[in-house]
């Protein structure tokens, strides 16, 4: 099976790039170039590509002939701006990336006869959030005040939009998932990226919003849950569909909890810090409810949040002192499988 995946030199993409190279698939991608310390770089997962073509979702034209060139089997559509502070710096950009880049993608691949499922993934901010405690379910309202959320609710609603009127076009889903943790995150203004640059100077780093609840989950249950869904879609089976791939109750949890244990882990003594900073605006409370993708697709979270923090500072720790980063991450996947992630994954 040949994959496609845009956003492939991101955070998400390059894990999803290894344990897809891991299960025997060619892997491709189109995407910018990795930032400064990607994990896509320090891993040299270059070397386990096919195509690695550089390129902005934004041009069309360009898109469509990375399609062309590859013809792939399955695309993910991962490329996006995905930082909210970025988008109030930059919000054309976000919006522009976010929307008419999915919009790029789609009919790329509708004009790409191999493909034969495709996974477009937006977020858990795509709902209009309106502080509720217990968890959005797919069928509730979109919506997002900030250029981030708003862009991706548009790019969603522009997913299903396609979804109910593109002839001819391959079987389609979406996937909206929360805030992802693991090894190997490098992006500007995420708290483990900061808390992990802060443990490893024997530092707390300072926090923005303490208090502010967030549905912690690991990357490979997340990127499981992607897999999982494009199992079904390969079976003729979820197309059209939207999925939360979420962790359950049990990781909704504050800011400062996760400071406060990822300190621990790493072995920082003290207390965590409060940011003096003005900042923007976030949700104080956003949780997803993963419940369709549990009954309707056999998926689960393997790892609890105390596994996914643990998980995460251990490859930290471990690369920190030397270890190779891609056999650091082929062990995490050879151990999640162990838990039950199964070698089947959209064979």
């Amino acid at each position: 099976m040949h994959y496609l995946i845009t956003g492939h030199t991101g955070f998400k993409g390059a894990w999803l790039v290894a344990w897809l190279h891991s299960l025997g698939h060619q892997v491709s991608g189109l995407a910018l170039d990795p930032v400064p310390g990607a994990l896509y770089s320090r891993a040299r997962l270059d070397e386990l590509m096919q195509v690695d073509a550089r390129g902005d979702v934004r041009d069309a034209a360009s898109t469509a002939r990375v399609l062309e060139r590859v013809k792939p089997d399955v695309v993910v559509h991962l490329a996006a701006q995905a930082l909210v502070r970025e988008s109030y710096r930059d919000p054309r950009g976000t919006w522009e990336t976010n929307v008419m880049g999915t919009l790029n993608v789609l009919e790329a691949v509708g004009a790409t006869p191999s493909v034969k499922a495709q996974l477009v993934i937006t977020t858990d901010k795509v709902y209009r959030n309106v502080n509720q405690i217990w968890g959005y379910r797919e069928h509730d309202a979109l919506g997002g005040d900030d250029p981030y959320s708003a862009s991706k609710a548009a790019a969603d609603l522009l997913t299903q939009s396609w979804i109910a009127t593109a002839v001819p076009r391959p079987p389609t889903a979406i996937a909206r998932a929360g805030n992802v943790i693991g090894g190997g995150d490098v992006c500007a203004d995420r708290l483990m990226v900061d808390l992990v640059t802060a443990c490893s100077r024997g530092e707390h780093a300072p926090l923005r919003f303490p208090g502010a609840v967030r549905p912690w989950q690991h990357v490979l249950d997340c990127l499981a849950g992607y897999l999982t869904i494009i199992d079904h879609l390969l079976a003729g089976e979820a197309d059209g569909q939207a999925y939360n791939i979420g962790p359950g109750a049990d990781s909704f949890v504050t800011v400062e909890s996760v400071a406060r244990e990822v300190a621990n882990l790493w072995g920082v003594p003290g207390e965590p810090v409060l940011s003096t900073e003005a900042h923007p605006g976030e949700a104080g409370l956003l949780a997803l409810d993963p419940r369709k993708a549990e009954l309707a697709l056999g998926w689960r979270n393997l790892l609890p949040l105390h596994d996914a923090l643990e998980w995460t500072v251990s490859w930290e720790k471990d690369v920190h002192s030397g270890s190779d980063p891609r056999e650091r991450m082929q062990a995490q996947l050879t151990a999640f499988r162990a838990r039950g992630g199964a070698d089947r994954r959209s064979a």
